[in-house]
């Protein structure tokens, strides 16, 4: 079998990422309804407890939220062909991405704080740390993936306003993470 050309990877790059979310969908709502059965079984025993979440998952809601915004505008500007202001946009949400991850750190440590360590204290704890950390994970690999684009953009050149797949790809990820985020902290802000 001969090496994959270009126009072979760009075929499969937006099918591949579909699966890979799906995926990491499936996970979530295995994680989330976990956490509704487990809430279930506990309330009736009085066993779970029910706590405020820190207010930096709050304030990193909103900040990954303006991530995805920047992204928006990153992709307009690229499709205008304004190479540099892409790169700026990619850079700034890369920059917001890790802002986002450094304030759920001072979210855990608020809990922390509070007596909630991720184990031994309550079940209804240990889900929201398993919840949160597995996506601060996936928010890793987003940012590299963010900063992958950036190089791509800003440094190499590779993304124009006629050739932007993979620019295009890596949006599509950032926004599925911060989407998910927000589907996370609703659940738990509201599904305590």
């Amino acid at each position: 079998m001969g090496k994959l050309t270009a126009a072979d990877k760009r075929k499969v790059q937006k099918p591949l990422l579909w699966i890979g979310l799906a995926s990491i969908v499936m996970t979530f709502a295995g994680l989330t309804s976990g956490y509704v059965v487990s809430r279930s079984a506990l309330l009736a025993d009085n066993r779970w407890l029910i706590f405020g979440l820190p207010p930096q998952f709050l304030y990193a809601t909103i900040i990954i939220l303006v991530s995805s915004l920047t992204m928006i505008l990153a992709k307009m500007a690229l499709k205008k062909g304004q190479i540099s202001m892409a790169g700026n946009l990619v850079l700034v949400s890369l920059f917001l991405g890790v802002a986002f991850f450094v304030i759920q750190i001072y979210g855990a440590q608020d809990m922390i704080d509070r007596g909630f360590n991720a184990v031994g204290v309550n079940t209804a704890v240990s889900w929201v740390y398993v919840i949160a950390g597995l996506h601060w994970l996936h928010l890793f690999s987003g940012l590299i993936v963010l900063l992958y684009t950036w190089y791509r953009t800003a440094i190499k050149k590779v993304h124009t306003a006629t050739d932007h797949q993979g620019f295009s790809v890596s949006a599509i990820y950032w926004h599925f993470l911060d989407g998910l985020w927000l589907y996370l902290y609703l659940f738990l802000l509201f599904i305590r």
